[in-house]
């Protein structure tokens, strides 16, 4: 079987679902000809034409009503903001139409339309490359949102995403596309191909919306993580060789929450870990949904270890990102109380 990296993969996944469907159509800044800043997109106008793979002007506003109008005639626009940091200009679109539609409608009109965006620290971006927003979107009625962690991951969550009827933010973890990264910035880069994970089938395959992933099974504590932070607290817990369970949430909304409680109820303890800013983070939500399902099973408070409240820094930027060292405190935390 090929192995691919993340980017690999999702380029991939793209040729299937254009190959299947002639109403699937793919835009955004720099993705067409130049085929995207991360060459996500590299290939597809070659292969299905400018039609159907094109470069669309720098408003982000504009890409996203553009696919709203799309979507509601029939087409399945899969498009992309060239980095999480610059969605909020279409925000008002996505808040108000894209998610709003099927609701507005009674049920009359879909929008099947796939919104990918790079996100994420971890390779000096700075305040302006390398925000986590995905908190914003699991707050809005009738968006679903996906995080994969791994290419085989990516490929088959893309292609559920373009085949669902509804609308999917999906994140893509940038610091992750080359090659896993386990929060240790100092030392050696880790290609994908010899991660198991890497090895991704040719051809057609989905991977379901709304099923988590047990990437690491145990009795002593359970860690609910989601792109680059689950390898981050994979190399934790190893590092600490803690009995824990590690659960790569794959999708955000809808959750797996049976999943989840099934974990916390065998193990009795809960570390949640996000890279994005602390305060209203999913993980808070994670955490809020733990202690109401899981109250009477849980042994100790569950712990959140999560990006700093303020803007993402250059200089500072792994005092900044929720790398092994703070696990590693937060894992002693959970486990002595």
């Amino acid at each position: 079987m090929p192995t691919m990296n993340m980017i690999q993969a999702l380029n991939d996944a793209h040729k299937v679902v254009m190959r299947a469907d002639e109403d699937v159509v793919v835009f955004g800044e720099d993705a067409g000809y130049f085929g995207g800043v991360f060459r996500v997109t590299e290939g597809l106008q070659k292969e299905f034409g400018k039609q159907r793979a094109f470069d669309a002007p720098i408003s982000e506003g504009g890409i996203v009503a553009t696919a709203v109008g799309m979507a509601a005639y029939g087409i399945k626009p899969l498009i992309e903001i060239q980095f999480a940091d610059y969605i909020y200009p279409g925000y008002d679109q996505i808040v108000s139409e894209v998610a709003k539609m099927r609701y507005r409608t009674a049920g009359e009109w879909a929008m099947p339309m796939v919104i990918r965006t790079p996100y994420g620290g971890g390779i000096f971006g700075g305040q302006t490359h390398s925000q986590s927003p995905e908190s914003l979107f699991t707050h809005i009625a009738g968006l679903k949102v996906v995080v994969p962690s791994t290419p085989y991951d990516a490929k088959g969550l893309l292609i559920a995403a373009v085949e669902d009827p509804d609308p999917v933010i999906f994140f893509e973890p940038k610091r992750i596309y080359n090659g896993p990264f386990d929060g240790h910035h100092d030392r050696p880069v880790k290609p994908w191909s010899k991660h198991p994970a890497s090895e991704v089938p040719e051809g057609y395959y989905t991977v379901p919306l709304g099923k988590a992933s047990i990437v690491r099974e145990g009795d002593a504590v359970t860690v609910l993580a989601y792109g680059t932070m689950v390898h981050v607290a994979l190399a934790a817990v190893e590092e600490q060789g803690l009995d824990a369970e590690v659960i790569d949430l794959r999708t955000l909304v809808p959750l797996d929450i049976k999943t989840i409680e099934k974990s916390v109820e065998k193990t009795g303890r809960c570390l949640i870990a996000q890279e994005a800013p602390r305060t209203s983070g999913f993980a808070a939500e994670l955490s809020a949904l733990v202690q109401e399902r899981c109250f009477y099973h849980l042994e100790a408070p569950v712990e959140r270890v999560t990006g700093w409240d303020t803007p993402y820094p250059h200089a500072y930027e792994w005092a900044y990102f929720p790398g092994p060292k703070r696990l590693k405190r937060a894992l002693e935390k959970v486990m002595a109380d």
